[in-house]
């Protein structure tokens, strides 16, 4: 994987599965980063995810026995599903072992693509070990998610792509899982220009390859727990693992939290629904120095299932004071519901939803409870609506909101 030749020649063989998935400039995160930033939709490619890439040429590698005793995979959803349209390519057999956490909407697009799944355990090594043992045991050719040169090698287009667009890029930013993705691109990156800046970025619930590289060694984490599921992994790959000591400048370690408003600007500011994993690269473009770099964010994809978004929205709006919730202790006589009203109103919030409940209190009479959702611009906003309320002298206190 150190010869520039071979990501030329997989860059060229993906092409014959993959859509074009151009860089799109974001003025947006370029004006709150001080960096031009330019974003890499894997999310638009086919099967919703750029790992179509490195399944389809590792499978064009294989010899057609290895193709046709089957092909069998572990995976949290994007990997499965690129295996499965190779499969189909090939018109061959596909087994695919998915955590028992997936989302459905992976489950079902990877078997409408004609694969067999196979649900075990609860995070993707649990996955991993099962299908080893089904490979041994059917006779399956085993097509590793990530740690393989092969499938890193197809990942790598990803940054040929890159720099056919734009050749003057100064920093790359990856997701990294279990290191495939990252191993190919950084690797890729640096043998066509070695003054490039790749940097991974990883979820704080599952940051087994900083784990690793701090060790100078592989390293197993005990458990991962992060709501970006396509990269909780508790070991990275071995085989890819020295090429991310050799060629990845740095990893950048994103808190859950970071991922919720980093859906949101995907959302309003390209109108794009990108998956908790993909958004690690968002997440990191603030912690980037503003230095007016050509920064490239990788998205790595967009199959995310319509609860999880909802869920995403919701937090993501209370998380920036657009939704909040006040309770207000009222006296039980009129008007009382109309003073909260026209104070909320007079600073421009929309009340949302009204909860009146006189049985908060012992003693009704003397005050009921009033639950109040509204909708703000922002923080600031929430917070002149609530002190508003409490110069009118209501007894207000802020109580966890939801939709």
């Amino acid at each position: 994987m150190d010869n520039l030749n071979d990501f030329q020649r997989a860059a060229r063989k993906v092409k014959e599965v993959t859509l074009p998935t151009p860089l799109i400039e974001s003025p947006a995160f370029g004006r709150s980063t001080g960096n031009h930033v330019y974003l890499k939709p894997e999310n638009m490619q086919r099967t919703g995810a750029y790992k179509v890439r490195g399944a389809y040429y590792k499978i064009s590698t294989l010899t057609d026995d290895e193709r046709e005793r089957g092909l069998i995979t572990a995976s949290a959803g994007n990997h499965a599903q690129g295996v499965a349209r190779a499969a189909e390519q090939y018109g061959v057999r596909a087994v695919v072992v998915m955590p028992e956490t997936t989302p459905p909407i992976k489950i079902s697009r990877t078997e409408a693509l004609g694969a067999e799944v196979v649900l075990h355990g609860s995070v993707f090594d649990e996955a991993f070990a099962y299908a080893q043992q089904l490979a041994s045991d059917e006779g399956l050719t085993m097509v590793h998610p990530f740690d393989d040169l092969d499938v890193a090698t197809g990942q790598g287009s990803v940054a040929m792509e890159i720099f056919d667009e734009l050749p003057e890029v100064d920093v790359i930013l990856v997701p990294i899982g279990g290191g495939g993705l990252a191993s190919g691109v950084a690797t890729a990156a640096k043998l066509v220009n070695p003054e490039v800046c790749v940097i991974g970025v990883e979820p704080a619930g599952a940051a087994c390859m900083k784990a690793s590289l701090d060790a100078g060694e592989v390293v197993c984490l005990s458990h991962a727990s992060t709501i970006a599921d396509g990269t909780a992994v508790l070991e990275p790959g071995h085989k890819v693992f020295p090429y991310i000591q050799k060629y990845l400048d740095d990893i950048i370690v994103i808190p859950d939290e970071e991922l919720i408003p980093a859906f949101l600007d995907m959302v309003e500011n390209h109108k794009m629904v990108v998956e908790n994993s993909g958004l690690l690269t968002v997440a990191a473009l603030s912690h980037l120095p503003a230095e007016g770099k050509n920064v490239v964010a990788i998205l790595s994809g967009g199959n995310m299932d319509v609860i999880t978004m909802s869920n995403v929205v919701q937090l993501g709006l209370i998380a920036r004071g657009r939704i909040f919730t006040v309770s207000i202790m009222l006296p039980d006589r009129p008007g009382g519901l109309v003073q909260v009203s026209r104070i909320v109103a007079e600073h421009s919030g929309n009340v949302i939803r009204l909860n009146h409940n006189q049985f908060a209190t012992v003693n009704r009479n003397a005050a009921v409870e009033l639950r109040v959702t509204i909708e703000a611009f922002d923080v600031r906003h929430k917070e002149s609506i609530v002190a508003a309320l409490k110069e009118a002298g209501l007894n207000v206190r802020e109580v966890e909101a939801s939709l």
